[in-house]
């Protein structure tokens, strides 16, 4: 673990923004903040409301505009050939679906509502990550 990439007041600063628009979210529109139910509504049509594409929208914007400022943030260095970084996408989308949905609406938003199927769904995807990483380790991986 590299100590000196530790970023103690940015890491406060986004996931007190996190928290803020998770609650937010709540209080004005009724609604968890799980990115994965937000896109698949929009892009599905089960749910077009306009307030789906504006925050998807708003996350695309967000990256957007800190490309010119923070163009470091956007460096990625992994050796995993395209079709390996292709199926865990899928393999990720796919797990969202049968978990009813993803990190921020189980992991954030209903954790903090101490709900009992989000707490499960959490602690599965930390140990499906993980094992996930035990076993690319212990293969190898692909270069």
């Amino acid at each position: 673990m590299n100590l000196e990439a530790f970023t103690p007041w940015s890491s406060l600063a986004g996931g007190l923004l996190i928290g803020l628009a998770a609650t937010l979210m709540l209080v004005f529109n009724g609604r968890v903040a799980g990115i994965s139910g937000i896109y698949g509504s929009a892009i599905t049509g089960s749910d077009p409301a306009p307030w789906r594409w504006a925050f998807v929208g708003g996350l695309i914007a967000g990256g957007a505009l800190m490309l010119p400022l923070v163009p470091e943030l956007f460096t990625v260095a992994y050796d995993r050939t395209p079709w390996m970084v292709a199926v865990a996408g899928l393999l990720v989308g796919v797990g969202t679906r049968y978990g009813s949905g993803c990190t921020s609406g189980h992991g954030v938003c209903g954790m903090s509502r101490l709900s009992r199927r989000s707490i499960v769904a959490t602690l599965t995807f930390v140990a499906a990550g993980a094992a996930t990483v035990t076993l690319v380790r212990i293969l190898g991986g692909a270069s």
